[in-house]
């Protein structure tokens, strides 16, 4: 699947972290479980994450600018997506080689080269809880993504999609939890957010999606935020969600949700991912 949405959220809510401690998070919630499947990025500085857990998908054109008319050309190479040799895994935005010419959708060529890597075929939960303890790139034009999709082969959006988290643009503090599936979609996506102490970019949270029968709770560090179920679904309430839904991380630049990158984006842009985990069931 290619599209990369652009999810506004409908039934927004908001909330305040507070008493977080100095690392900005509380104990996780899966501390005394044991996961499943798990990503810890162990490994050599400048290795690529483990093939046997993460597909590397590539390209721009073809995929129609990730159906959101991004700038970036997603490649696999370890300056985009790579293991920093201390426990993390690194994807990061940067600007495009002059000489690279990297065909893009809403332009000749890409301007900025990025990674979106997948689990799909490899790992997916069914019921229980996914968590991600990450730092998330901010800035004018970036929109870093932690999400999932359905694994019932059927076409987007009637695939589902859970958008475990996203930044975007200029709106630093303030994290995304979205769903989306056969009549709620793109700008009718439904959702919450939720107002971070300081900039997504600044310390490592935990966010996190615990996926229940007819029940989904978003979380960051340990805190609920916003919970989905059935019945806030507009009619014919098609639910789509109870099926294996595999994971997605990427970081995205331009295109209609957020917008252009300027003189003031960072560069590299990177996610700093400290781990992946899935509790509960699912297959891997």
């Amino acid at each position: 699947m290619n599209r990369r949405t652009a999810p506004a959220v409908v039934l927004a809510l908001s909330g305040l972290l507070s008493g977080c401690g100095s690392t900005g998070e509380a104990p996780s919630h899966s501390t005394r479980e044991k996961p499943f499947w798990q990503a810890e990025f162990d490994g050599e500085a400048g290795t690529r994450p483990s093939e046997e857990s993460w597909n590397t998908e590539t390209g721009n054109r073809d995929a129609e600018g990730w159906g959101n008319n991004e700038l970036q050309y997603y490649t696999d190479e370890a300056a985009n997506s790579g293991l920093d040799g201390e426990g993390h895994l690194l994807i990061s935005a940067r600007p495009a080689p002059a000489a690279a010419r990297l065909p893009c959708y809403t332009q000749q060529f890409c301007t900025w080269t990025s990674a979106r890597l997948t689990t799909e075929g490899k790992a997916a939960l069914t019921h229980g809880r996914v968590e991600i303890r990450a730092k998330l790139p901010t800035g004018t034009g970036l929109l870093p993504a932690i999400w999932m999709l359905g694994d019932n082969g059927a076409e987007w959006p009637a695939q589902g999609e859970i958008d475990i988290c996203e930044v975007v643009g200029g709106e630093p503090r303030t994290v995304y939890g979205t769903a989306h599936g056969p009549t709620y979609f793109n700008e009718n996506g439904i959702g919450g957010s939720l107002t971070l102490p300081v900039d997504a970019s600044q310390t490592f949270h935990t966010y996190a999606v615990d996926k229940q029968p007819r029940r989904i709770t978003w979380s960051v560090d340990g805190k609920p935020y916003f919970t989905l179920t059935p019945s806030k679904l507009p009619a014919p309430r098609d639910w789509v969600f109870e099926q294996d839904m595999h994971l997605l991380l990427n970081v995205a630049v331009g295109g209609d949700w957020p917008g252009p990158p300027d003189a003031s984006t960072p560069s590299p842009a990177t996610m700093t991912v400290d781990y992946v985990r899935f509790y509960g069931k699912g297959h891997a």
